[in-house]
Order: structure tokens, then sequence, then C-alpha cells
């Protein structure tokens, strides 16, 4: 069955098969939306006039059984269907009557994939948002657990300066920030209704527009009926940006996790349930998760330059290359989730050595230190570079005292600013409660 289907319709099986694609696949996920928006539609069309009582009654309580099946994991789109609006529509039909033809008056396939991908990609951006600050909080958590901790920083990976565990997984976690700013700009874009725009040149029938964004919780309304249409590939582009933020500190992340429990670092360590050997080198703890994680975040990076050359040099109207998204966006999401929770599983396990500075490699790690002990005892900064980088080279060079609860200054170590951070989320947070 196509919605587009006439008496004598008779495509092609090879261009069938061609143009359908892996769209039922990704179709599936969006039966759920495809059924809240019908029933949003319907109502509507009742209230303008465009279908009696006992139709929409009819119409809701079929739909509401479609609902439930899907809930219940019984739904599918049968071989002969072409996607999931034919397969709601072909339900509702044999099981209803002639209602169920009625459903789709004032509408397009086009306005009503456009919705169920909103409503899809709204209650995706809000689950990555929950992952997002449970992850967070994990590493204000830890943050604060191993503040003590000293560890070396690097620049160039050569030993730079002394920091902390503390500020490392500080920074990390007001990097989740910056990138939860984008995804609430994101769901700013997303959380606008289409339906009602048609197949992007609206509808002559008087569509109360306003009343189905009410009933689908939408913030507001897409409202020119053409860029409604244009958003199509917009949105998902958009929603992958975000994602793609987020993906990029958790592979920053994991690729610090590497370093780190690398021998010749030997930082940190995990738990052998979350690490994996070697088939013939039996001292092998491979930190395959975060290996995993940084590769499958760098190919979510990816995708909003996938989508760009997807959609870049389409004209204003439908192009069925728009179909081509969900096999974009639909993966990156599921992989984004699978890293964030991951995470969240892993981190807390991990286990920070004692006294790493000890070790005598990072005794210049100190340098900046000394030169800035010496510039507060008066002496100028250039002077007191010069005669530690002397010391340095004469092998004189000696330094003691410092420690991770130095909060004297605003340098190295500083302040965690831990508290400060926590309230930027909250600010952030605060933009998805439209």
């Amino acid at each position: 069955m196509k919605l587009w289907q006439k008496d004598h319709t008779n495509t092609a099986a090879l261009i069938e098969a061609f143009t359908v694609g892996n769209d039922k696949l990704f179709d599936v996920l969006l039966a759920k939306y495809d059924v809240l928006g019908s029933i949003a539609h319907t109502q509507m069309l009742q209230k303008v006039g465009l279908l009696e009582q006992d139709d929409l009654d009819k119409i809701e309580a079929g739909l509401n059984e479609i609902l439930a099946e899907i809930e219940n994991g019984e739904f599918v789109i049968e071989d002969d269907i072409e996607d999931v609006h034919s397969q709601v529509e072909f339900l509702l039909t044999k099981r209803i009557g002639e209602a169920g033809k009625k459903i789709h008056s004032g509408r397009s396939r086009n306005d009503q994939v456009a919705v169920d991908i909103k409503l899809y990609l709204r209650d995706k951006v809000n689950e990555i948002k929950t992952q997002v600050q449970t992850l967070f909080n994990i590493l204000i958590d830890l943050s604060e657990q191993h503040k003590e901790k000293l560890l070396p920083g690097y620049t160039h990976l050569q030993i730079a300066m002394p920091s902390s565990f503390g500020l490392w997984f500080g920074a990390y976690a007001e990097s989740l920030v910056d990138d939860m700013e984008m995804l609430a700009a994101a769901y700013a874009i997303v959380n606008k209704n289409p339906l009602g725009s048609g197949a992007g040149y609206g509808s002559s029938f008087h569509l109360d527009r306003k009343m189905t964004t009410e009933l689908l919780h939408f913030a507001t309304l897409d409202h020119n009926a053409v860029y409604a249409q244009m958003t199509r590939g917009k949105t998902e582009k958009v929603v992958a940006m975000a994602l793609s933020c987020i993906a990029a500190t958790l592979s920053k992340m994991s690729m610090d996790v590497c370093l780190y429990i690398n021998q010749n670092f030997a930082f940190i360590q995990f738990p052998e349930s979350l690490t994996t050997g070697s088939s013939i080198m039996p001292h092998k703890k491979n930190p395959d998760v975060f290996e995993l994680v940084r590769g499958k975040c760098n190919r979510i990076q990816a995708a909003p330059n996938e989508l760009t050359l997807l959609i870049n040099n389409l004209p204003s109207g439908y192009q069925r290359d728009l179909q081509l998204t969900k096999e974009v966006i639909f993966p990156a999401i599921e992989n984004l989730s699978a890293c964030l929770d991951v995470l969240a599983f892993a981190l807390p396990q991990i286990q920070i050595k004692d006294n790493i500075l000890q070790d005598e490699k990072y005794k210049y790690l100190f340098s900046v230190e000394a030169v800035n002990k010496l510039v507060n005892n008066g002496v100028p900064f250039r002077d007191a570079y010069k005669q530690v980088g002397n010391d340095i080279e004469n092998g004189t060079f000696q330094y003691s005292g410092f420690k991770a609860t130095d909060h004297t200054h605003e340098g190295s170590m500083g302040n965690l600013h831990n508290a400060e951070i926590k309230i930027e989320m909250e600010k952030v947070l605060q933009k998805f409660q439209s």
C-alpha cells in the first residue's frame, strides 16, 4: 500500500526497493510519533468542521489501539507497505472502516514526516540532556573527590606545569556545560511545529495550526509553510551539530584516559571488569571501552558534515534526498547515548595513583612555581626566569612544598570553581523548560 497509489499504479520492483531502501528500519522508530501527530491532526480537523465527532471517536479509539501495540513492541511495517504513515493508515482503515481514510485531509506525507521527526528528535534531545546531566554530576563528584591528587600537566605532550585530577575532571564537566548550550539551542529549533504546512505550500482548508501546536506541546510553530518544509534536513543538521559538540568532549576525555592508563604514564587504572586482554600477551589490560568511545564519538563528529553534503545544494520544497537524513542522525543519537551510558558506568570506578609527582622526571614541573616564588620576593620576572633557567641547565634546580590544597592563587592549581560551574549548568537546563 502507498498513500499516493491509484487504481493502476505499477511501480517496478527494483525502483520500489531502491527508493524505500533502509527507510522502513528507521520508520519503526517514528511510529509512536506518527500516531500522536495523527491524533492531534484529526482533533483539529473535527474542530474546524472537516470531520464528524462520530468519525473522530472511531479514529481516536483506533489510533490509541495502534499506539498501545507500538509501545508493546508489536508494531511492524508489512513487506508490501511503503512506510510508517501508510502502515498506520492501513491498520486504522482496516479496523474502523471508511473513517480511517479521512485522517489525511489537509495533510501531506511531507509535513507528516516533518512533525514525526521533530517529535522524535525532541524526545531524544531530552534523553541526551538527562544523560549529559548525569555524567556532569559524576565528573563534579570525581573532581571534588580527587582534588588533592596531583597530576602533571602537558603542553605539546611535554611536561609542563602541575595540575590535579580535581581540575582535570572539572574541566570536562565545564566542557559539558558549553555542549549543553548547543543542545539547548538545537532543542529550541526542534520544538517548533511544521504540521499543517502540507507539501510545503499550505492548504486551502482553514486549518488551525495553533491548535495542533498546543496539542503536541510545541513551544511555537514554523509559521511560513515553505520554510516549514525547509526545516527538513536543517533540523537534523542542527541536532547533529549539538551531538558532535558532546561527542568531541567525550572523545578528548577518552583519549586522555587511554594516555593516562598507559604504563609509561601510569596515572590511573580500572578494574579488570572494565578492561580486555590480549590473545597472546597475558599481561595486557586494554582500555577498549574508552577506545571505542573515542572512535564512535569521532564518527558522530562527522554527522553534521555528512548532512551538509546531503542537503546543501537542494532547492526549496521537498526532495527525496531528505529521506537519507534518517540514516545519519538516528545512528548518531543511538551511539552517543550508548557512549554516555558506558562512561557514566565506568568513570566512577577509576583508580588514581598516589604521589605521581614524586617521580624524578617531574622535578622540572615546578619551574614556574620557582619563578613565581622569586617574583613574590621582589625579583623582576625576567631575572627570576633567567635564574631558574640557569639552575635547570646547571643541574642545581630544587623546588619543594607544592600541594594540591594550595588555593592561595588562581595559577596552576587555583580554585576548582565547581560551585560556579554547577550554577552555569542549572542556567542551561532551564532553557529546556519551555
